[in-house]
């Protein structure tokens, strides 16, 4: 199978904050922003993949930073492994306060992504190759990522077996 560069993967996305988009404490909704990354990074694996993605998981975000109305916010994402099946996809979110222009890294995130043939089913992905240094060392990493995916994955069944499924009225 081809083979395809982290740079092929790689996308960009900016939004303003407006007052309707932060929360009580006049920071970016938490939840708006995941939104944002959850699109951002399945472009990247559809990108990478030219094939239709799933979210499999959202393995992490990380909240560095308060984004503020005064702030633009800025995603990057691309792929920076891949399994048989599965993508992984890291956002970088950046802030910049639009009255002075500094900028700082507002959030990080992890997400993995399947991607699917027309029945709906799995099919293999294109590798990645990093060239960046900051490619690489994602790149480098991915696996120890993977391997806590898989152990969270397999707990979280687990633990799903004790779970109940309640109706709120009940």
């Amino acid at each position: 199978m081809k083979k395809r560069y982290a740079r092929e993967s790689r996308c960009y996305k900016t939004a303003r904050v407006f007052p309707p988009d932060v929360n009580n404490h006049n920071t970016l909704f938490g939840g708006k922003l995941m939104a944002y990354i959850d699109d951002i990074a399945s472009i990247a694996a559809t990108k990478h993949c030219r094939q239709s993605v799933v979210t499999a998981s959202t393995d992490s975000v990380d909240f560095l930073h308060p984004i503020r109305p005064t702030d633009a916010v800025s995603l990057e994402s691309f792929v920076t492994w891949t399994g048989r099946t599965s993508i992984e996809v890291f956002v970088k979110v950046v802030k910049e306060d639009l009255l002075s222009g500094e900028r700082k890294i507002a959030a990080t995130s992890f997400l993995t992504f399947v991607s699917l043939n027309a029945n709906r089913t799995p099919i293999a992905v294109p590798s990645v190759v990093p060239e960046t240094e900051e490619e690489m060392k994602l790149y480098e990493t991915a696996p120890r990522r993977a391997e806590a995916r898989r152990v969270r994955r397999k707990e979280s069944k687990e633990f799903a077996d004790f779970l109940t499924v309640n109706q709120p009225w009940e």
